[in-house]
């Protein structure tokens, strides 16, 4: 059996029936310092100096993001491919 269920709301409210804390004041100090730190640059190589620095933990941290987000990749893409070679056609 297969169920579809669609829900109407907006962000805040998914947030607060799922539970999550409201990060908005956080998002919004990171991001007026990131506005200002970019306020100054010059070139590429200066930019990413900033980017480095302001990350959360540095450039480990933006190694840990890419590696999680690569393995999640892996992951659905055997995901399907499992299902998708799993299948029967049962018409």
């Amino acid at each position: 059996m297969k169920m579809n269920v669609e829900i109407d709301c907006t962000p805040e409210e998914a947030r607060r029936f799922l539970g999550l804390p409201d990060v908005s004041r956080a998002n919004d100090v990171y991001v007026d310092a990131v506005a200002k730190a970019m306020q100054g640059v010059g070139n590429l190589e200066q930019l990413q100096g900033y980017a480095k620095q302001l990350a959360p933990m540095g450039e480990m941290g933006l190694k840990m993001f890419q590696k999680f987000v690569e393995q999640g990749a892996g992951a659905a893409m055997a995901g399907f491919n499992s299902g998708a070679a799993g299948k029967k056609d049962t018409k």
